[in-house]
């Protein structure tokens, strides 16, 4: 598989005949032709949502992580941003250099370019939290080299990232794209979970509306490679062979043994409302939610345990801000699952 060319103007490509890749693109955005409605709808949203880690107040944080946290919870506090800067550094350079030079449509240009903007934000919000909050902020950015548990995680993934580096053809695109899915969909969620549960025994709340900002982001991206995947199985249904199904279902596997064993080991079962065994099901639950999105069967058949989560990513209109009791219009930028 080719990159894309930069400009294409001898293309013929009509509309109808566009497709996320292979395609031949003429190399010009036009916003009001999309075959990708979904995407414009998307790049709306996302545009919506525009926050910057400014608008975040850390000073009662600060106090907190000094005074209030205890020494398992400052623990996990410091594993926390450690692996979600990582998973956004990888996150930001992937989507620019793997996955985008491949993709033909130009509406889902549009939105993958968006998309790695606001990784590189959710970086900037991550150091203004570390270096705001945290004792040792050069051990945070540095961590994976001292602690094998979050090497293990990062290898993984960026093992995955580095595979299409080389030569790219239409099976491993299409993985990649389920790869992404997965970092998007699960691999951040142990880190939310966990910086909520602190929120809800009333400490750190202003990491906890940081992170609220991010998982805005994430469900918006998420639903991009969602609907990137879906849009290939329309178009590309040979590709969703046996082969590359199982390929497919052992990926999420390993991911949430993965995700398990980091939730299991940030939280050393010493986290209020965040057991081993509720890691466990809600990470097998958001397996089952992610593959049921992408048109193929549940693995594990698992509950939602601990359901509050949801309540504090939630935005609501004209509602009083869940933290600070101040009355904030969120409308512009609210979304949910329910929206796609």
């Amino acid at each position: 598989m080719q990159k894309k060319r930069i400009y294409n103007p001898n293309s013929e490509e009509t509309l109808s005949q566009r497709q996320v890749f292979n395609g031949n693109p003429h190399g010009i955005l036009n916003f009001t032709k999309a075959k990708y409605v979904w995407a414009l709808k998307l790049w709306d949203i996302m545009e919506a949502n525009t926050w910057f880690p400014k608008e975040v107040d850390t000073t009662r944080d600060a106090l907190d992580y000094r005074t209030n946290l205890t020494k398992a919870e400052k623990r996990m506090y410091d594993l926390v941003w450690s692996q979600l800067i990582s998973m956004d550094s990888f996150q930001t350079n992937n989507l620019a250099d793997n996955i985008n030079p491949y993709i033909t449509a130009p509406e889902i240009n549009a939105v993958l370019t968006r998309q790695a903007y606001e990784e590189a934000n959710h970086s900037k919000s991550y150091a203004v939290m570390v270096e705001a909050i945290c004792e040792n902020t050069d051990l945070i950015y540095e961590m994976e080299k001292h602690d094998s548990t979050l090497r293990e995680k990062n290898d993984f993934i960026s093992s995955i990232y580095e595979d299409l580096a080389g030569d790219v053809d239409d099976n491993k695109l299409l993985l990649a794209m389920v790869a992404n899915q997965i970092l998007e969909g699960i691999y951040f969620y142990s880190g939310f979970t966990a910086i909520y549960a602190l929120a809800r025994a009333g400490k750190m709340l202003g990491s906890a509306q940081m992170i609220r900002f991010i998982q805005r982001d994430e469900i918006t991206h998420l639903l991009l490679f969602q609907n990137m995947i879906n849009s290939t199985r329309k178009e590309r249904p040979d590709l969703f062979n046996e082969e590359n199904i199982d390929k497919i279902y052992d990926m999420f596997k390993k991911a949430g043994e993965l995700e398990i064993k980091w939730g299991k080991y940030i939280t050393q079962n010493q986290i209020m409302g965040f057991t081993d065994e509720i890691i466990e099901e809600y990470i097998h639950y958001l397996i089952d939610q992610r593959l049921v999105a992408i048109n193929l069967s549940r693995i594990y058949n698992a509950k939602h345990p601990i359901k509050w989560v949801d309540d504090f990513a939630k935005f609501n209109d004209q509602k009083s801000n869940f933290f600070e009791g101040k009355v904030t219009n969120y409308s512009k930028g609210s979304i949910s699952f329910d929206d796609f």
